[in-house]
């Protein structure tokens, strides 16, 4: 997570199940690079957040011409950007980092879930076994080898990764700032209190980050899952994700 005064920047690194990426960085560094890179391309007023995000994808590639970036399992990273900028609240998501405003009728979701249509099958077979067993752990590299095969496809669904091209087909969108009162930009390891495990509101989640903050928001992600360590209540594919959320309020 990355920000400004008038921006803020989550990124949400796809897991390697433990399989070979073609890049000896690591998807932690991948992260890093993508989230400077975008700062300074942002930093532009007159840049789109697209526009921004293409740039940034051509520059991290070339601080790595070295590695096999033409490897399905290059690392790459979902990707929600939120813009402040002449009175209206500029947005990009791509993949499942969802972006929520607050608006005075109600909360609005801002994602991407493509990547949810993609082998429900193997997606079903990874969910029946609990998490940390061998048979979790062989069919999670089952379904994320072939998930690669329809990554930054047509057919498939979009990441950020090594190709700008991804850029182009990200969720883009602006609100007035006058209609917003509080926003959040989240990874979905923090919307699934809402999304996927129901122990939680919208209206809670924004309740908590304004008398807890975003430390108290993600220790009550964790202590729900802490009672379903194996996933058998809330299936997935670990029993925690990486937690990461900026609020934004005017």
């Amino acid at each position: 997570m990355v920000g400004t005064p008038t921006l803020a920047i989550v990124l949400d690194g796809l897991s390697t199940a433990g399989l070979d990426t073609g890049c000896r960085h690591g998807v932690p560094w991948y992260v890093a690079q993508l989230g400077s890179q975008l700062v300074a391309a942002l930093a532009n007023p007159s840049s789109s957040l697209s526009e921004g995000l293409a740039g940034a994808l051509e520059r991290v590639a070339a601080l790595h011409p070295e590695c096999d970036l033409g490897n399905p399992g290059t690392p790459s990273a979902t990707v929600a950007i939120l813009r402040q900028q002449d009175g209206f609240l500029d947005h990009l998501v791509l993949a499942d980092s969802p972006i929520v405003l607050e608006g005075r009728q109600g909360f609005s979701v801002l994602t991407d879930l493509r990547v949810d249509e993609v082998l429900p099958e193997l997606r079903a077979e990874v969910e029946q076994y609990e998490t940390h067993t061998p048979e979790h752990k062989e069919a999670l590299q089952r379904f994320v080898t072939a998930q690669r095969q329809t990554r930054n496809t047509p057919a498939g669904y979009w990441v950020a990764a090594a190709g700008p091209e991804a850029a182009e087909h990200a969720l883009v969108g602006s609100t007035p700032i006058n209609g917003v009162r509080a926003a959040a930009v989240l990874s979905d390891g923090i919307s699934r209190l809402v999304t996927e495990y129901a122990m939680a509101t919208w209206s809670r989640v924004f309740t908590t980050l304004r008398t807890g903050g975003p430390r108290e928001l993600i220790d009550t992600v964790r202590k729900v899952e802490a009672t379903d360590p194996t996933g058998r209540r809330w299936p997935r594919y670990k029993s925690g994700d990486d937690a990461s959320v900026a609020f934004c309020q005017w």
